[in-house]
């Protein structure tokens, strides 16, 4: 409903996808299966909201979902289904994904007019403003936004197109966490800092609320600008998490003091608080009214596990998207994308030991490790508006050197998705 106090909106998204057997010189315990396999995820989602008075929201998402994702969720860095990582078996699983209040305080400045969508209320707010959310929301919700890969439920479906892929942000497993954000919107600029929760062991469901003990903290600087009518920004993003993770050089020589190969010995020297760090820059630009591109780099310090997203240290990403004016068909939206995924060497290291992280590890006896070579992943996708406010897609994905192994793969995905919003 488009009101100005309240808000009702709801989507549901089914995506099905399917790969062919390929070639691998062998397979250990954490490997993408190399057989012939079929998954798939379905999520529906409220977007429930009431601004109770002038510049104060309140939002509540109930979420659920099931699937079943290639491998049991192992063997990639770059997962092929941002929707995977909330599934959880065929059963439904019903939970809240988002439960927050967010308050503006408008400052002098252009009046901007913020259309009704998923969690926004129609609202007009000042180009200069502050504004703080406070609750249960995904970290991605704030930071790393894109006009052309951010959301695998309309978009590019690779978690390397959902945000940088070697941004290891606060998040349980499925992808929320809890915590406070502030931005400061000043004319074309944007400032954001947030502290979340994070899980208590990594990619756990369970939350740690000694949020001075652990933590996951963003800081982002945004500027907007405009070229000939056509928008862009550049945005530089950091991130610095302090929890109880196990350092890989500590995994190594667990590993060859105890011939604990083909095992997962981070779980043996998670013992002492660490700190994880990363930087990042993020680019896009409309080339038309109808024409965009965009560009990711990152890079986390690589001494310690993964936390909360994915394995991956240094990710670089490149795209476009474009919707179907040209051929009479505005509705309808195409986009390509590659990426290249990249270890530290503290983690290929591991790996090469013969260790297993939580992901990804492809030991099969001496020998067998990883033969490393950086994950490289191109994307296609094509969306067509089939009634209103249903639209069905394929995406083509094909993946090299799949969990950094150039030893397996190349590997070819194709996907079929159905998404409705009301």
């Amino acid at each position: 409903a488009r009101d100005d106090t309240w808000l009702t909106k709801f989507q549901s998204t089914y995506i099905w996808q399917k790969k062919p057997a390929f070639h691998a010189d062998y397979s250990g315990p954490n490997s993408f299966d190399n057989a012939a396999e079929r998954g798939y995820t379905f999520s529906g989602t409220a977007y429930l909201g009431l601004r109770p008075r002038q510049n104060t929201e309140i939002y509540f998402n109930p979420e659920v979902v099931s699937g079943v994702p290639f491998s049991g969720l192992t063997g990639l860095g770059g997962f092929t289904n941002g929707e995977a990582t909330k599934a959880n078996g065929a059963q439904a699983k019903f939970y809240s994904a988002r439960a927050f209040l967010r308050q503006t305080f408008n400052q002098e400045g252009n009046k901007i007019l913020l259309e009704n969508d998923a969690n926004q209320i129609t609202q007009t707010v000042s180009s200069n403003r502050v504004v703080l959310t406070a609750g249960q929301f995904s970290t991605l919700d704030i930071f790393d936004d894109s006009r052309y890969a951010k959301d695998p439920r309309i978009q590019f479906m690779n978690w390397g197109n959902m945000t940088y892929l070697a941004y290891d942000y606060a998040a349980d497993a499925r992808g929320y966490s809890t915590g406070l954000a502030g931005e400061w919107y000043l004319s074309n600029w944007v400032l954001r800092a947030s502290r979340m929760i994070t899980p208590k062991t990594p990619n756990g469901r369970d939350l740690n609320w000694q949020v001075f003990n652990a933590y996951g903290d963003q800081l982002e600087v945004e500027r907007q600008h405009v070229i000939g009518d056509l928008p862009g920004k550049v945005s530089v993003l950091a991130y610095r998490n302090k929890m109880i993770l196990a350092r890989f050089q500590d995994a190594t020589n667990y590993v060859l003091a105890n011939n604990a190969q083909g095992t997962q010995a981070i779980n043996n020297v998670r013992n002492n608080y660490q700190y994880k760090t990363g930087i990042g820059i993020h680019g896009e630009q409309a080339l038309t009214h109808d024409l965009g591109i965009y560009g990711r780099a990152f890079t986390s310090d690589g001494h310690t596990e993964t936390m909360s997203f994915t394995e991956a240290d240094n990710s670089i990403s490149v795209g476009l998207g474009m919707n179907g004016t040209s051929w009479s068909r505005p509705k309808d939206s195409i986009g390509i994308s590659m990426m290249q995924n990249g270890l530290s060497s503290n983690r290929k290291n591991y790996l090469q030991a013969g260790g297993v992280s939580y992901f990804i590890g492809d030991y099969a006896g001496p020998g067998k490790t990883i033969s490393y070579r950086p994950e490289r992943i191109t994307e296609l996708y094509y969306n067509a508006m089939v009634v209103k406010n249903v639209l069905a897609g394929l995406n083509f994905q094909h993946i090299s050197n799949p969990a950094y192994n150039s030893a397996r793969g190349p590997v070819n995905i194709v996907s079929f998705r159905i998404h409705a919003e009301f």
